[in-house]
This record gives structure tokens, C-alpha cells and sequence, in this order.
């Protein structure tokens, strides 16, 4: 890229307060969701959704007095807005008392979300007058083992979930880098699973299949298997929603879990799958800044997009803040100090009877490394802890991607994806 080329700015999504670089206008190209407007009165939206739901009964007449209601919403590393969608489904049910509510946060492996961040979450009105529980998938007393389902996947989950007389998903729905679409059944499973189902839904081979991808639900083992779980427990009731950029409710979805959840990832699908029609050399990416972006386990999602339109053995720059590092609590930051490389890890993980929480973060970043070198912008880690994770830094972003630009040739060109996985791109 020569000197004096023409310049344009571009702010990415990144922590709270976002990150502006420079880019070569001529050889740049810019993808983003479509867009589309926030509802300009959310709360009536929720409320039209849940009185007139897709195949299933208004949600008042879906629960009596007297049965004790489990709620399943995201945990802190989603941003779904769980005050307004909790306080439609509590309108909705004026018969039902707060303490016959419990408010499970769907952690997966995820760590327990403090206080703080609870009412951060929900609101200081409904986190201080409505039970809440951490959902804890290593704790096995919290747990209760059903029959296997879906392609022979034990099945543990979350006693209060199991044992409530009606169950309700929140979610929000975008595409996931191997479960196909966020929201709807993965509320049950992996969210309120046991760490045994976690894992075998998350196993090697599941990881490695070619429909576990973005945007495919269906002939996706993953997600087929989710599915089935959700469906031997029993879902009563499901709300997901749809959100643009700003983090704005763009669709409101409610009623059966598989109808309702079929409509929302038609939506979120036409926004956020983009074609292009080459790979590029050079790709920056985000994990859609906070609070997605929250540490580099959650910010794989933002190199696994890039990942789809890179070319082999070009460059991912992903600019990710990481305010709580790798994170050091869980398995992610001490499997990927392992070994020396992606490959080895991948030999790894592939190895039979290979079994580890969060290996399949590292699987999944490990493949994305074996087609490009990754470049890391973060100022929640240490130079250290950017080289344990295979990656090299990048302080600054646009100086990076001179430079790989220049690197790869006179006709190298940048696609840069300002809102990270909020937009997938696919090589038509």
C-alpha cells in the first residue's frame, strides 16, 4: 500500500466507548448489518408478542395461580434486555406473585454473575423483590439427570428448571459460531445444562462438522441435539428478541419455542448474513464491543466471522478490549498455554478421550489460526497473555493493517467488520 493513499475513518465496536482507526479507502470494504430501526416503543411490542403469540395460547392463560414459574434468561456476556422482557411476562401474569418466580441465569460454564451485575442486568426493582439463581453446571446437587436425548447426549439440568410446574425462555437471537442462532432452545441447553451434557454437545467431532456453522440450525448436530433437549423437557413458553446495533429491539417474538425461534432467526439471518464475492487478504474484526467483548473466550466469535471471508494465510486483525483478560477463571487460558501452536492444540483436542471445559473455545480459535495469523488490539491483556494465546499484538490497529496490507501485496484488499459477529459475511 503506498504512501499518501487516501484515508477514511471508521469507529469499531470495542469496550464501551468504541475505537476509531483509519483505513485505505480504495481497497476497503466496509460490511455491517442491515439495518434496521429500534422499535420506537418496546415495551408495547413485547407486550402485542406475548398476548398474541405464535401457535400457542396468550401467556396469561398459560400459567394458573398457585404454579411456580422458572424463567430462563442470558447471563452478563449477552446483551439481551432482560428488564423490559421479564416486565412483560410479569404484566402478563399479575396472578402470579413474585415468589412464585425464579429467575435463572443461564451461565452454562459461564462464571456466576455478581450482585452488581445482576442489577445491572435486571433492573434494581426486579433484582430486589424476585428470587434469582445462578444456574451452576458443576454443582451436581443443583442438577437433575433425565433420560438421553437428541444422538445420545446425557442429560443433566438445572432442578429448578425441571421441577418448576411452568418453564419460560428469554433470549436474544443472533448467529453463533457453531450453534448456528443464539436464543430460544440453547436457554435450556447449554445454559441451565449440567457440565456432563456441555460437554458431549460440545464434543470434537460435533465442533469439526461442516453445518456447525453460523446460521445453519437444522442438519446442524449441535443445534438438532439442543433442540431435542429442550423438547424432552418441556418449554411452556418463549420470548427471543431481535437487536441492531445500538443494542435497540428491532423484533419481538413469543409462543411455541420452535416456531417463535424459527421466525427470530429468519430476521436476525436477513440482517447479519452478508455476501461478498472474494476472500480478502485482510480482514479486522470485533467482538461487537460490551459487553460481548468482555474477555477473549467470548471474543473468538468476532475471529470466527473473520474467519469466513479470510484468505488462506492472510491476516485477522480483532480488535477486542477484554476488560476481564482471557479470562483466568475457567479452562480457556490454561489450555491454550498447553502447546506451542494451533496445530498441536487441535492434535490436542482431537485425541481421543480428550474431555476439557471450554476446549472447544480453543478448538474453534485454533482452526481460525490455521488459516490466518491473528492479530490482537486489546488493553485488557498483557503482551504475555496475547503470546500464550497464539496471537500477536496489535497496539495499533491502523498501523496493522498498513502494514499487512503491504505485506501482502500490491493488490491486497481489507474487509473490515466494524460490529464483529453482528454481521456474518460469506464468499458467495
Amino acid at each position: 500500500m503506498a504512501t499518501g493513499t487516501l484515508k477514511k475513518r471508521l469507529i469499531l465496536d470495542y469496550g464501551r466507548t468504541g475505537l476509531e482507526i483509519e483505513v485505505p479507502k480504495a481497497v476497503t470494504t466496509v460490511i455491517e448489518p442491515t439495518h434496521a430501526p429500534g422499535a420506537t416503543d418496546p415495551a408495547d411490542l413485547l407486550r402485542q408478542a406475548v398476548e398474541k403469540p405464535t401457535n400457542s395460547r396468550p401467556l396469561r392463560d398459560c400459567v394458573s395461580k398457585g404454579q411456580r414459574v422458572a424463567i430462563s434468561v442470558c447471563d452478563i456476556t449477552r446483551p439481551q434486555p432482560r428488564a423490559a422482557m421479564l416486565s412483560a411476562i410479569f404484566e402478563a401474569l399479575p396472578h402470579i406473585p413474585p415468589e412464585d418466580f425464579a429467575i435463572l441465569i443461564a451461565t452454562g460454564t459461564h462464571r456466576a454473575n455478581t450482585e452488581a451485575e445482576l442489577v445491572d442486568m435486571l433492573g434494581a426493582e426486579i433484582a430486589g423483590n424476585y428470587p434469582i439463581l445462578n444456574h451452576d453446571g458443576r454443582d451436581t446437587t443443583s442438577l437433575i439427570r433425565l433420560p438421553d436425548a437428541g444422538n445420545g447426549v446425557p442429560v443433566l439440568l438445572n432442578r429448578a428448571w425441571v421441577e418448576a410446574d411452568v418453564r419460560i425462555t428469554t433470549g436474544f437471537v443472533e448467529p453463533h459460531l457453531f450453534a448456528g442462532f443464539s436464543g430460544g432452545p440453547k436457554l435450556v441447553a447449554p445454559g441451565l445444562a449440567g457440565l456432563e451434557t456441555i460437554m458431549v454437545l460440545h464434543s470434537s467431532d460435533r465442533i469439526r462438522h461442516p453445518n456447525a456453522i453460523w446460521g445453519i440450525t437444522h442438519g446442524n448436530p449441535i443445534h438438532d441435539d439442543i433442540r431435542a433437549i429442550s423438547q424432552a423437557t418441556g418449554v411452556d413458553f418463549s420470548i427471543d428478541v431481535v437487536l441492531n446495533r445500538d443494542k435497540q429491539i428491532t423484533g419481538v417474538f413469543a409462543g411455541e419455542l420452535f416456531a417463535e425461534h424459527a421466525l427470530a432467526c429468519e430476521r436476525a439471518k436477513a440482517c447479519a448474513m452478508q455476501a461478498v464475492d472474494a476472500p480478502f487478504e485482510v480482514v479486522v474484526t470485533t467482538n461487537s464491543g460490551y459487553p460481548l467483548d468482555q474477555n477473549l473466550y467470548q471474543s473468538v466469535k468476532g475471529m470466527r466471522a473473520a474467519h469466513r471471508v479470510v484468505a488462506e494465510g492472510g491476516s485477522i486483525i480483532c480488535a477486542a478490549e477484554c476488560s476481564e483478560g482471557l479470562p483466568e477463571h475457567g479452562s480457556f487460558s490454561e489450555l491454550l498455554g498447553r502447546r506451542g501452536s494451533p496445530a498441536e492444540l487441535l492434535e490436542m483436542i482431537d485425541a481421543p478421550d480428550f474431555g476439557v471445559p471450554d476446549q472447544w473455545q480453543v478448538q474453534v480459535q485454533a482452526l481460525v489460526q490455521m488459516r490466518a495469523q491473528v492479530y490482537l488490539k486489546s488493553e485488557g491483556l498483557t503482551q504475555e497473555q496475547v503470546a500464550r494465546a497464539h496471537m500477536l499484538p496489535a497496539d495499533d490497529v491502523s498501523e496493522t493493517i498498513e502494514r499487512t496490507l503491504r505485506d501482502a501485496g500490491p493488490d491486497a484488499r481489507l474487509c473490515v467488520l466494524p460490529q464483529g459477529p453482528q454481521t456474518i459475511p460469506f464468499v458467495a
